[in-house]
């Protein structure tokens, strides 16, 4: 694997520990601006918003400079994000500092995805994609931990001029190890919009919403689940997020690897697995051993749908890919937005906090049978495709024939 894949990573591992670290420092926040943790937690809805919106528009912006300063620029928009939220007086401008940083989320992983797959082989695609997003799984194993140690120790402020500065690393790394490639001769904003009328590319991205929305109607809630159903002490649920993270790390890499042997079988497998591990977990969730084996589970074959499900656009956005590689990092955010509103419908109906489970369970399984229709379909356009090739090559024969003369 080239060496720039380690730029995008730090990369990655920045924008993951800036994503994720404030739910472990959410009360300090609200604490010293004198907001409730309701409103504090506009914070991370603000951010996923902004990722979802950001993606699109900030690659459009894009398109008219190379992939490599774009990287850069987006890198460089990410340090401001977080320098502002460093040093805000105020919760709004600390709000603002979130969606700041938020908007280079969506476009740095999408433009880093098409990067990270012209830099090796073909065969290679998936696991050059795996290797970038490894560094936004790691940093829920270290840079979350350690931002959140740091946060309720030093304070909240040093832990995000420390992803600033991450940021700024990432930078560094992007212009001195990342090749200048050649931007693809005739692809506009037009013949990128066009991949969002390939039904190939709307199902992966719809894979993505429902698959990964699984995990996070889980995962959102696992706080009070662990603490109220399993009995876990509140200073647990720190170690059973790490373990989630290790899982979202193996997972990654071994989605990666086989997504270039058999990418649709990879996505079977885990997108089946994970619906029957998420309705197992209203079982296992009352045992603490069993739990904390479902989370890393849950970890493992969530993140193992990344890479296919990415690569997975790409080879159908084929020819300009960068605009629905963007757009379906920001499906990964909705997802996320959705399971957690959908969760926490079923608990304020009294369901209880393990209900959230099964919302994930069908979610899961709902991408699984999308996953299905696009492979049916997938065929079906193959085999007819075959058939009108066969049809002509047998009238150009018989053309052939008939001019032979006798």
């Amino acid at each position: 694997m080239p060496l720039a894949l380690l730029a995008l990573a730090i990369g990655a591992f920045g924008i993951g520990t800036t994503e994720f670290v404030i739910m472990g420092v959410l009360p300090e926040v609200a604490g010293d601006f004198g907001v409730s943790i309701p409103t504090a937690g506009l914070l991370v809805t603000g951010y996923a918003l902004g990722v979802v919106i950001g993606a699109p528009i900030m690659t459009a912006l894009g398109t008219k400079v190379s992939r490599k300063r774009m990287l850069m620029l987006l890198m460089g928009l990410f340090v401001v994000g977080n320098l502002l939220s460093a040093v805000a007086p105020a919760f709004g401008l600390m709000l603002a500092g979130r969606v700041v940083a938020s908007l280079a989320h969506g476009a740095f992983f999408g433009i880093g995805s098409v990067v990270a797959a012209e830099l090796v082989a073909p065969e290679k695609k998936a696991g050059a994609i795996a290797m970038m997003f490894s560094g936004l799984t790691v940093a829920n194993v270290v840079g979350v931990p350690l931002g959140t140690l740091i946060g309720q120790s030093a304070g909240w402020r040093v832990t995000f001029a420390g992803v600033a500065l991450l940021g700024v690393v990432g930078l560094l790394g992007i212009a001195k190890l990342v090749p200048e490639l050649p931007k693809p001769e005739g692809v506009h904003l037009r013949h990128e919009l066009a991949a969002f009328k390939n039904v190939q590319v709307l199902l992966a991205m719809a894979m993505t919403v429902l698959g990964f929305g699984g995990v996070f109607a889980a995962i959102t809630y696992i706080a009070p689940m662990m603490t109220h159903v399993t009995g876990f002490a509140d200073g647990s649920v720190t170690w059973l997020l790490v373990l989630f993270g290790l899982g979202m790390v193996g997972g990654n890499l071994i989605g990666g690897k086989f997504a270039d042997r058999a990418l649709m079988p990879m996505l079977y497998v885990s997108l089946g697995g994970l619906a029957i591990v998420l309705a197992l977990f209203t079982v296992t969730a009352h045992n603490k051993i069993l739990a904390a084996l479902t989370i890393a589970l849950i970890g493992a074959l969530g993140f193992a749908t990344v890479p296919p499900l990415q690569k997975r656009v790409l080879d159908q956005a084929h020819g300009a890919p960068t605009l629905a590689s963007a757009v379906n990092i920001g499906a990964f955010n909705l997802g996320n937005a959705l399971s957690a509103w959908l969760g926490g419908i079923v608990i304020a109906a009294g369901m209880g906090y393990t209900a959230p489970n099964w919302v994930g369970a069908a979610l899961a399984g709902s991408a699984l049978v999308l996953a299905v229709v696009s492979a049916t379909l997938e065929r079906r356009t193959a085999g007819g495709a075959a058939a009108r090739d066969a049809v002509v090559a047998g009238g150009t024969a018989a053309e052939q024939r008939t001019a032979v003369p006798h």
